[in-house]
């Protein structure tokens, strides 16, 4: 893989690479903005989404590595901990309100943590508060500095089978369409195709929905994770898009073969009875 591809895959536009010092780039979920950056000297290079990670990736000839000695363990550490801290000042800082990311993603009247203009989502890890994502009314998202993502999720639980998503937006129309169908849900919001590897890996059975972004990336983690995974037909469109694009019925629809599939595998996993 080249290093234009890594960047690609992790959701950077790069036209061409500039060398030895940080370049700020537009991202595919952000095309009007500088919301990527990367470094590339020779045959290294670093790459890093603010929406999607929080810290830069690594890429050496063939073979990528995240990099976890980017910041000394200790300073790490120490960062979470703050991070976490933070994030939890914040949530007591919030009212519950309308905003208008979500009434760009088709839910004007669904209300959610709001601090300071900004939509929060908490993000948890085994229970515990580690961090959140803050998302403007724009759609520019941010995590806080320092704070852990790896293996930290959103769930909203309805008692059912678990789902797997990115975006929260995503997880809201999976929602509804799983409310209009009456089947109960436990949907976990992962913010990230790589982070959504590590959610699964806590969880036995349950469903993949996939972004059909045009790296590919969503389509190829649905399928190393090995479950059931639904993938919205066009190009560049997350579950939220589709379920915009043809209502909550159609969407449902569409949804139901993956649903039908997984509850297959569940009962072909269930011990027999004598």
């Amino acid at each position: 893989m080249t290093f234009e591809d890594f960047a690609r895959a992790h959701g950077l536009i790069i036209n061409h690479t500039i060398p030895h010092r940080w370049v700020a780039v537009p991202t595919t979920d952000h095309p009007h903005k500088r919301n990527g950056r990367y470094k590339v000297i020779g045959d290294v290079g670093w790459v890093q989404n603010w929406a999607t990670m929080d810290r830069p990736e690594m890429w050496k000839g063939q073979a990528p590595l995240t990099i976890k000695s980017y910041v000394p363990k200790d300073d790490r550490e120490e960062l979470a901990q703050k991070a976490a801290q933070k994030a939890a000042w914040i949530l007591k800082q919030c009212t519950t309100e309308t905003h208008p990311y979500l009434e760009r993603k088709g839910f004007p009247d669904e209300r959610g943590n709001v601090w300071q203009g900004k939509l929060v989502i908490p993000m948890r890890r085994a229970g515990r508060l580690v961090g959140c994502q803050l998302i403007s009314g724009d759609g520019e998202k941010k995590f806080l500095h320092g704070q852990v993502t790896k293996g930290a999720s959103f769930t909203i639980d309805a008692k059912g089978i678990d789902i797997f998503c990115e975006g929260f937006a995503t997880a809201l129309s999976v929602r509804a369409v799983m409310q209009a169908i009456k089947i109960r849900y436990r949907i976990h919001v992962a913010f990230s195709a790589g982070n959504m590897k590590e959610v699964c890996r806590a969880f036995d059975g349950g469903i993949v929905i996939a972004d059909n972004d045009a790296s590919g990336v969503g389509e190829r983690t649905a399928r190393e994770i090995g479950k059931p995974y639904f993938l919205p037909p066009t190009v560049g469109h997350d579950f939220n898009d589709l379920h915009l694009a043809v209502g909550v019925f159609h969407a449902s629809q569409s949804l139901k073969k993956v649903l039908i599939d997984a509850r297959r595998e569940d009962a072909e996993t269930l011990p027999r009875s004598a």
